[in-house]
């Protein structure tokens, strides 16, 4: 079977392998579409933070089942995958929330991932498709990542909620969001990303916030109030460090997006607010299941994201391509 190999920064070779053999407690699965994610950019660009090459990438995929023991799905099965490898008994998971074990393992990030003909995993990992197709379990994983920071916020309808960085994290949150009846503001610096929200879910309020005063438009879109729900899903450190002081009294702040530097607040202001500030990581098989559901019924729509597709025969070549301003990426999908 062939596999793509990131050796190093900047640098893909396929490799022919040896199918992989099947074991108890574990599938093997044909995969069909790979999601392009930025952990896969920075990946390749060498700036991805604790990465080791080589490294098979791939974490967003749509398959196809071959066999194995996972429960409830037969040879043919359309399936996606949850790729974070958790114990099952640590302190984390033994609360349910396995998107954080205490020795995670994310597919394609801390070990090789889906960018391969046929991939060997964990049974308990393989979700049954109900009804969607390949380009939609595709984009589930990426999804859930929203989902699950939605739901950590705890929305409540009418409250006014301001995502900070438009790229396709950032746009599940917004869509989850807006399915809590939430009064929705992106802001990004990238006018595409601007434009493409407002193509795609004109009752979002967008800020460019290279042009525009950030804090004179929330105050004019709040009443005075400023948002009560706060997302980062853009990962960079001033963008963090300025949210804080874009929250309302009592308002939660959830970082989503993860920056490796230390973020500062000043405590005063944190305070008085009785903030709330949260990390979201990852998501649960709850979060996967509610996301399929949620596109089965047609209340998201994943197809309106997907900008691109690659196919797998040409990826080496074109993968620097997807991160180029001019190509208007949003997600990019490789078909195998």
């Amino acid at each position: 079977m062939k596999s793509l190999i990131c050796v190093e920064p900047g640098s893909f070779i396929y490799a022919e392998e040896q199918m992989p053999l099947i074991e108890p407690g574990y599938s093997i699965v044909r995969i069909k579409r790979i999601g392009v994610c930025g952990t896969d950019l920075h990946a390749f660009d060498g700036t991805q933070p604790f990465f080791t090459y080589p490294r098979v990438l791939g974490h967003e995929l749509a398959a196809e089942y071959v066999e194995g023991d996972a429960a409830g799905v037969s040879a043919g099965d359309m399936v996606t995958i949850i790729p974070y490898i958790h114990c099952g008994v640590c302190i984390a998971c033994r609360a349910g929330k396995t998107n954080c074990c205490s020795s995670l393992k994310v597919c394609g990030v801390h070990i090789d991932g889906g960018m391969r003909e046929f991939f060997k995993v964990p049974s308990d990992i393989v979700i049954k498709n109900t009804d969607l197709d390949f380009d939609q379990l595709s984009m589930v994983e990426p999804l859930s990542i929203g989902a699950h920071a939605v739901a950590r916020a705890d929305i409540q309808k009418g409250e006014n909620v301001l995502v900070i960085g438009g790229g396709p994290i950032g746009m599940g949150v917004v869509q989850f969001a807006l399915l809590k009846n939430a009064h929705v503001v992106l802001l990004d610096m990238n006018q595409d990303r601007l434009d493409f929200c407002t193509k795609h879910f004109p009752q979002v309020t967008v800020i460019n916030g290279s042009k525009e005063d950030v804090k004179e438009q929330l105050v004019s879109f709040t009443q005075g109030e400023m948002p009560s729900v706060v997302f980062d899903a853009s990962g960079n450190l001033q963008a963090i460090n300025n949210g804080f002081s874009l929250m309302s009294h009592a308002a939660r702040y959830i970082l989503v997006g993860l920056q490796l530097k230390e973020i500062s607040v000043s405590h005063p202001e944190f305070h008085k607010r009785e903030g709330t500030l949260m990390s979201s990581r990852n998501a649960t098989k709850k979060d996967f299941a509610f996301v399929m559901d949620c596109i089965s019924k047609g209340l998201i729509q994943p197809h309106k994201m997907i900008t691109h597709y690659l196919e797998f025969d040409v990826v080496a070549s074109e993968f620097k391509g997807l991160s180029y301003p001019g190509q208007k990426v949003m997600k990019a999908l490789i078909k195998m």
